[in-house]
């Protein structure tokens, strides 16, 4: 199984996404806010180089793996095909002009649709998240995380192409819109906005270095009882559960 993967169409993103690999504590923790939540058929739209994916096959869910760059998406194939948990590997884009029509095979197929780290990435976000409630079964779960607060919105956002940051408000909104049931919202990672401000607002870095992540890495335990003492009222990312009703 390779477990190295250099993008030459997004290089810094392929970068970050590695750096982010190493952290097993960080993933680990990540895939803990969200696995209570999945059910069923899921689906991961993102998949990206599969940091959060294999802790899922890993537990034997049932799942499909999907992303629109085409270079994630063969390494995705490369990677995983073959396992006995993963259902398919596909390439999907949630702005396709004629999505319902592209994607018709996938109507409604899937219990749990989840997007880690992905929807900033999407211009159109009220389109992207109306296109995932299409591919969801009825009483099927949809799974957002994104980047939090406008007011960090710094150089590293610009770098990765992200179009905004999120609260849980208009997280919340972007739901109703598309008239799902919000379940449940929360932020995630409180103590990781101080290392935000220091190295993306502050000092400007143009990305997440392996030294910072490595040591923020091995403070993930000290992060997640800061979260449980917060009750996760702040935090770099927010977290909403959604049910299509």
């Amino acid at each position: 199984m390779k477990t190295e993967f250099i993008s030459d169409k997004d290089p810094l993103g392929s970068k970050t996404l590695e750096t982010i690999a190493k952290a097993s504590r960080f993933n680990k923790w990540m895939y803990s806010e969200i696995k209570p939540f999945l059910k069923g058929d899921i689906l991961e739209i993102g998949s990206g180089i599969g940091n959060i994916s294999q802790y899922v096959i890993a537990d034997g869910l049932h799942i499909t793996l999907s992303d629109f760059n085409d270079e994630y998406y063969q390494w995705l194939k490369e990677r995983f095909s073959g396992l006995p948990a993963v259902q398919d590997i596909l390439q999907i884009d949630l702005l396709h002009p004629d999505f319902q029509k592209k994607y018709s095979f996938l109507c409604e197929r899937f219990d749990t649709v989840f997007l880690l780290n992905v929807i900033e990435h999407i211009e159109d976000d009220i389109t992207a998240v109306k296109n995932c409630k299409f591919l969801m079964k009825q009483n099927g779960h949809l799974i957002l995380l994104a980047p939090a607060y406008n007011w960090l919105y710094c150089r590293f956002d610009r770098e990765l192409g992200h179009y905004r940051r999120y609260t849980l408000d208009s997280m919340k909104h972007i739901l109703r819109s598309n008239e799902l049931y919000i379940h449940s919202g929360n932020y995630f990672n409180g103590i990781g906005i101080i290392g935000w401000l220091l190295w993306g607002k502050i000092m400007k870095r143009k990305m997440i270095g392996n030294k910072e992540m490595s040591a923020f890495n091995r403070f993930v335990s000290i992060a997640r009882v800061v979260d449980k003492i917060t009750a996760k009222k702040t935090g770099l990312s927010v977290i909403s559960k959604s049910i299509k009703k």
